[in-house]
């Protein structure tokens, strides 16, 4: 059994300074990726790193196209794909060796968190940084 939604986990992925590559942001407004990236980037010191189709810089962060494109390390690769999709970013999660993969509420995916769990991943799932920070009294 794969363990999931470790609390201990979530607590140290959100009061730990970390590089999260959050996969499907963009700066379009109408999306949670933009308000949910920029709740870690200035409320939780996060190093945001955009990665999306068209590769655009958001918060101030150079973009990127691929994780696999990301120089430097990634602690976590922060979800905002469907679930149908998630399977190929958590893939890519593992190959580039991140220490972390959360998948955002609405985002689930069992057999790409078993793969990350067998790879050594720490697996957060269905959960919002925005919603689970608070929760935990963490932010400025």
């Amino acid at each position: 059994m794969v363990k999931v939604n470790d609390q201990h986990v979530i607590a140290t992925l959100l009061s730990t300074p970390a590089r999260w590559a959050v996969v499907g942001l963009s700066n379009n407004p109408r999306r949670a990726a933009l308000g949910v990236s920029g709740f870690l980037q200035q409320q939780l010191g996060m190093d945001i790193i955009p990665v999306s189709l068209k590769g655009e810089d958001v918060h101030g962060a150079t973009g990127y196209k691929l994780l696999a494109d990301v120089p430097g390390r990634v602690d976590v690769v922060d979800c905002f794909v469907n679930s149908q999709r998630v399977g190929a970013v958590v893939d890519q999660a593992i190959a580039i060796g991140a220490g972390a993969v959360w998948l955002q509420l609405g985002v689930i995916d069992h057999g790409a968190a078993e793969r990350a769990a067998a790879a050594g991943l720490n697996i957060v799932m269905d959960r919002c940084p925005a919603v689970e920070a608070p929760r935990l009294g963490l932010g400025r």
